[in-house]
């Protein structure tokens, strides 16, 4: 049986805006490093790391692409939640934001092929599979260190603040990679243009660190302490004495993943090879979507205080199970406006899941098990839905040859997502 939350004295106001900015930094921090990854791959890895005439830099590439930041994820949710639990949520954070920034600054300053062979694409995978790790531990304690500073009547805002952080990520790198392919002929930018995007990323590392050393522990944790009721064995109790917590956190979060990888990654591809349709259409819904939910994420979280997260969170899983059954016959006559517009509806339905989500995972939780719980509910949930999405929305659609396949497997996942709200803890909001 999950234990009661703890509720320990408030925080002073600026911990608690100190709190939510260190969550804000480490989680934008680890999705700039991902789109900046996924960008430069599509424009300059393949050609620098893995040229078409070396077979083993065509498999390293494969492997760096589709499973290299997948299997490495629940590494760091296994080792750093536990961590998080023994140790403390801040000595955590401070070490996966140290693994993630170092290691996208070392891709920056990376030798390429034609310098040292494929041993530069060596290099890249093993920095790619540390990037993992530490963006593995990195949520779970991010969630803790913003919502066990902030009460328990305001924790669906408070907890909010890692979910920024993709759209803040992500608008962050398309942003500075636009700007750098504007600014630079395309000799300078394959030469050295791309690598000041990954150096940029120590400037976002400095910052989080001086928010995080600065910070002290987590009122909840400190009182753990206090009372000599550390975890010994988090992962093992997690999967002992809180299974159902474990079961609910993780298919609360397969629906929002699916959706996010159909509206930011296949939409990209079936406006341009269905509907024939320039691919900046549907490039500029994602970037007006996601700064929509710059604003939605912490309304959303702050709604589920006042209403429950698994009301604004069930809304939001039944929106996103019926939108793609208005979104495809509504794109198929190749409006760029209605493009725009189904993507950004799609990303909101996307933001009502995302923003109660960090509170309403970590609750399910007892304190002393909290960031183990919430970090392989994290990262074991992507493997099973963020992960294999993209290949099977296409996989469906080659299958099939028609948008309703992969509409359907979308609103599967979201019935599976109502599921884990339905097993959540009862006494949660």
């Amino acid at each position: 049986m999950t234990q009661a939350l703890s509720t320990p004295a408030r925080p002073a106001r600026k911990d608690l805006i100190k709190a939510f900015v260190a969550s804000l930094s480490g989680t934008s921090l680890e999705w700039y490093d991902f789109a900046a990854y996924s960008v430069a791959s599509a424009l300059v890895f393949g050609q620098l790391f893995f040229p078409s005439h070396d077979p083993l830099s065509g498999t390293l590439l494969a492997f760096s692409t589709y499973a290299v930041g997948y299997v490495s994820r629940p590494l760091g949710g296994f080792v750093f939640g536990r961590l998080g639990d023994v140790l403390g949520r801040k000595q955590v954070l401070v070490i996966t934001l140290l693994i993630t920034g170092i290691s996208t600054v070392f891709i920056g300053l990376l030798p390429t092929h034609s310098q040292v062979g494929a041993l530069g694409a060596v290099l890249l995978v093993v920095l790619r599979f540390a990037q993992g790790v530490g963006i593995g531990g990195e949520w779970g304690g991010a969630v803790l260190l913003s919502s066990e500073f902030g009460s328990e009547k305001h924790r669906g805002f408070w907890a909010s603040a890692a979910q920024i952080g993709p759209p803040a990520g992500n608008l962050l790198a398309n942003g500075v990679l636009a700007a750098l392919a504007a600014l630079l002929t395309q000799e300078q930018f394959m030469s050295w243009g791309w690598r000041v995007a990954f150096l940029l990323s120590a400037v976002l590392v400095l910052f989080g660190l001086w928010i995080r050393v600065k910070l002290e522990e987590t009122p909840v944790f400190k009182e753990l302490q206090e009372k000599g009721e550390q975890a010994g064995a988090p992962v093992r109790d997690v999967f002992t004495r809180e299974p159902r917590a474990l079961v609910s956190a993780i298919l609360s979060r397969v629906g929002p993943d699916v959706l996010y990888a159909l509206f930011t990654v296949f939409v990209l591809t079936y406006a341009t090879q269905q509907l024939n349709m320039p691919k900046s259409w549907a490039v500029t819904g994602v970037m007006l979507g996601s700064t929509l939910q710059l604003v939605l994420m912490p309304l959303a979280g702050a709604l589920s205080d006042r209403w429950g997260r698994r009301k604004v969170y069930a809304v939001g899983a039944i929106g996103a199970g019926v939108w793609p059954f208005v979104f495809f016959p509504m794109v198929g006559g190749g409006s760029a406006g209605l493009l725009i517009f189904g993507v950004v509806i799609g990303l909101v339905w996307h933001a009502l899941m995302y923003g109660p989500q960090a509170a309403f995972v970590s609750e399910q939780f007892s304190p002393a098990l909290r960031a183990t719980g919430s970090s392989l509910a994290y990262t074991l949930a992507g493997v099973i839905g963020g992960a294999l999405a993209p290949l099977l929305f296409t996989y469906l659609f080659a299958s099939f040859g028609t948008w309703f396949a992969p509409a359907c497997y979308l609103t599967a996942t979201c019935v599976v997502t109502l599921i884990g709200l339905s097993l959540g803890r009862r006494n949660a909001q």
